[in-house]
């Protein structure tokens, strides 16, 4: 069924509760249903907006906001080692980790408790201790309103890359993910070596599918603020990737800076709170906005802040810790 709202205030629909309003916004079910959206033709500006977890709303928004619903959740293949499962973009994100641990499937468990829908995970190939979305994803089906035709696109055709895609470059704003097919495996494969995940498990009584999710949950609800509290998008900013060299010159000045391996191999990555929190911007609060006195990573609006105000506070915390490092730190918030 689809439902059509118009000059509609999305302060509910944006989990930094900034009061933006859209032209236009059009809840959808079911993938064919885009087809009669966009009969009238491919409106000038248009944009998906699935849970609002991980967008930034700095104004208005004068044009179309597409809000899947799409459900499903369903079992499509299965081998000797996996099984393959169909999901809709609507379904959200945790609920259908929580299906996978239920299961006993392995693959996403260090994705729990991350908020969205599955339709975003492809599109910022969503990560969290040492695991991305991309890992288990076998393909990706979405609609294309310009050729009217739906589509399906391999995980290696993806891009997927440290929160990249496809779906953030060249298809950004040229397709609608309506379903996401993963390939979970029927055999353990914990990945706990990252941060303080292994000693939470061990706490639990050592490695299983639950205890990693019950762990990744301890740590994520210990560090990140409840949105419904704080307005927030979770971690605002990438963790940096910087050439080896960059690293050396680092590590010699500052021996305590946390770094790891980058995600393909090349270059290493740090730790975007670290360098926030050694910057002295922790905590640090400037009127209605300030960086969480817990994780360093999430700027929180305390109550009325626009979105200007909040990204105009984003970009103080970018510029003290290039200041301090010589690092750039990007944002992973999609700005609007």
């Amino acid at each position: 069924m689809i439902k059509d709202f118009a000059d509609i205030n999305l302060a509910d629909r944006n989990s930094f509760h900034v009061r933006q309003c859209a032209r236009r916004l059009v809840e959808f079910d079911e993938a064919c249903e885009l087809h009669d959206i966009f009969a009238g033709g491919v409106p000038g500006r248009w944009m998906v907006l699935g849970g609002g977890n991980n967008i930034l709303f700095t104004r208005d928004y004068d044009g179309l906001l597409l809000v899947p619903r799409c459900g499903g959740c369903r079992v499509t293949g299965e081998d000797p080692d996996h099984v393959y499962m169909k999901v809709g973009a609507g379904v959200e994100w945790d609920d259908l980790v929580e299906e996978t641990v239920s299961r006993g499937l392995w693959g996403l468990e260090n994705l729990s408790l991350i908020p969205g829908k599955v339709g975003a995970a492809p599109v910022q190939n969503i990560g969290a201790y040492g695991a991305e979305a991309g890992d288990s994803i076998v393909e990706v089906e979405m609609f294309c309103p310009d050729t009217m035709n739906m589509l399906t696109l391999s995980a290696e055709h993806c891009g997927f890359g440290y929160r990249e895609s496809i779906f953030k470059g060249s298809l950004k704003g040229r397709v609608v993910i309506t379903a996401v097919t993963f390939r979970l495996s029927k055999h353990p494969r914990p990945n706990v070596g990252y941060g303080d995940l292994q000693r939470e498990v061990e706490a639990r009584g050592g490695i299983s599918l639950r205890n990693i999710r019950d762990a990744v949950c301890a740590i994520r609800r210990s560090k990140l603020p409840d949105t419904s509290v704080l307005g927030n998008a979770g971690s605002f900013f990438k963790n940096p990737v910087v050439d080896d060299s960059e690293a050396d010159r680092l590590r010699s000045l500052y021996p305590s800076m946390p770094s790891y391996p980058a995600p393909d191999g090349r270059g290493v990555k740090l730790a975007a709170g670290w360098l926030i929190e050694q910057a002295g911007m922790k905590g640090v609060r400037q009127g209605a906005v300030g960086v969480h006195e817990r994780q360093a990573l999430v700027i929180v609006n305390h109550g009325g802040a626009t979105g200007a105000e909040v990204l105009a506070f984003a970009r103080r915390v970018q510029a003290c810790v290039r200041d301090k490092f010589g690092v750039d730190i990007d944002t992973e918030v999609n700005i609007i």
